[in-house]
């Protein structure tokens, strides 16, 4: 279960405000990728935060408005599907993190910045402030954890909406991963223009080689 001990260590050094930084929606086949930055004052208590992968969808919804209102400071940002093409699916991820690090604010809309973030994963480059990296961080970082869920809740419900204005694809449903209904849908319709450019190749290959 994610602690405080990272953000601890770090205050400990001196840093004021630690904050857990996470993204969602880097596999898919289509929409934004959508990152999010959470300071949590060291002790908050948040019952079930976890890894939102380890949550299910009612429950992580259930902890978006817990987490929004006990954050000292969250940031929600996103790449867009444009420059994930123009870009790559990383530099797109970046890019939204930093967004997310620079939108850092209070429930009353206040800037509250950062100068220390915790980022998910095994990269900190070209962030703002100092970064360190952690290797499933939504595991052991509460404020990495609760960014998770920020980030994972947001994309979902951009998904809903997508899936209105796109309902042949059931975006609603597999959220833009590639499962079998939706690179079904995609050969019977072909892309949108939320589809990834680079993600949706197979749509190029002979139907037999595809469907291997």
């Amino acid at each position: 279960m994610p602690d405080y001990e990272i953000e601890n260590l770090l205050y400990e050094q001196g840093f004021r405000a630690v904050c857990g930084v996470d993204e969602a929606g880097r596999g898919p086949l289509c929409g934004p990728v959508v990152a999010a930055a959470v300071i949590l004052a060291p002790g908050t208590e948040i019952p079930g935060l976890n890894d939102s992968k380890k949550l299910t969808a009612k429950k992580r919804e259930a902890l978006f408005d817990v987490i929004c209102e006990k954050a000292l400071a969250f940031g929600i940002a996103q790449g867009s599907v444009e420059e994930i093409n123009a870009l790559n699916i990383l530099e797109a991820d970046l890019l939204a993190m930093r967004r997310a690090i620079a939108s850092l604010h209070t429930q009353n809309d206040e800037p509250y910045p950062a100068d220390f973030a915790l980022i998910d994963g095994n990269i900190d480059r070209d962030f703002p402030i100092p970064a360190k990296a952690v290797v499933k961080g939504d595991s052991l970082s509460m404020s990495i954890s609760a960014a998770s869920v920020l980030a994972k809740v947001t994309r979902d419900r951009m998904c809903d909406e997508l899936d209105r204005t796109y309902p042949q694809y059931g975006i609603a449903k597999h959220k833009g991963y590639g499962t079998k209904d939706h690179m079904d849908a995609l050969r019977k319709y072909g892309p949108s223009p939320i589809h990834r450019t680079k993600f949706i190749r197979f749509l190029n290959e002979p139907a037999e080689k595809s469907n291997e």
